[in-house]
């Protein structure tokens, strides 16, 4: 569980949303930090250290995604969760790239965000040592000697196979891009297609229902999503 002091920073221009996002998470046990601005928001950031940053990417004096990216080229390694519209795939994409821990979009329920953002925190102290051994429900995978079990039974991967799951372990939890594996795993200009076809394969192999996948969750339009580690 996120302690009660986690601390979020919500960044909006408008009035209303940051009212709404102040309420419901104070309810859900975080203090709130609230930013009408960049400028507003990188002042806090510097000044009152919080835990994780909730950001609207249309804000009035620079957009969310530069924002970020200036955010990270300082070395500013809190989460970040963008808040989007549902039509700014663009958008979103363009923000995970850069390195934003994971997307809301608009409308939300309280009770998802405040999961998002609870799983957005937890990701960044698994950051801080990475695990030998992943395990999710009956997956385990073992980084070191690379063998993949579902229960008592190993999972043969071709080493392709093996690569895409790799990355998503990594970072189990979090929203990874289509473009961020296909880097990871062929170096860049692939069509993503190819993703697809190994990711079939992939949950054929680790799903127990391939179509209604337990494990390896499609963020459509973005990219793939891991479950996240057991506790």
């Amino acid at each position: 569980m996120t302690p009660p002091a986690a601390r979020v920073l919500v960044v909006d221009d408008e009035a209303p949303i940051r009212r709404f996002l102040r309420v419901g998470l104070t309810t859900e046990g975080f203090g709130v930090l609230e930013a009408a601005t960049g400028a507003q928001a990188r002042a806090a950031v510097a000044r009152d250290g919080p835990d994780l940053v909730l950001l609207d990417l249309g804000l009035p004096d620079i957009a969310g995604h530069v924002l970020l990216e200036r955010w990270r080229a300082e070395g500013v390694a809190l989460p970040v969760v963008i808040l989007s519209s549902r039509t700014d795939e663009a958008g979103i994409v363009q923000a995970l790239e850069l390195g934003a821990d994971d997307y809301v979009t608009k409308p939300f329920g309280m009770r998802e965000l405040a999961a998002r953002i609870r799983m957005a925190l937890r990701h960044r102290l698994q950051q801080q040592g990475e695990r030998a051994v992943f395990r999710t429900g009956e997956l385990s995978v073992d980084l070191v000697r690379r063998i993949v079990r579902k229960g008592e039974r190993e999972i043969r991967l071709s080493p392709r196979e093996y690569d895409i799951l790799r990355v998503l372990v990594q970072h189990a939890g979090k929203v990874i891009t289509h473009q961020h594996i296909l880097r990871q795993v062929w170096g860049g200009a692939v069509d993503v297609q190819y993703l697809r076809v190994y990711v079939r394969q992939l949950r054929q192999k680790i799903e127990t229902t391939p179509d209604q996948p337990h494990y390896i969750l499609t963020e459509t339009g973005v990219g793939y999503r891991l479950r996240e580690p057991d506790p």
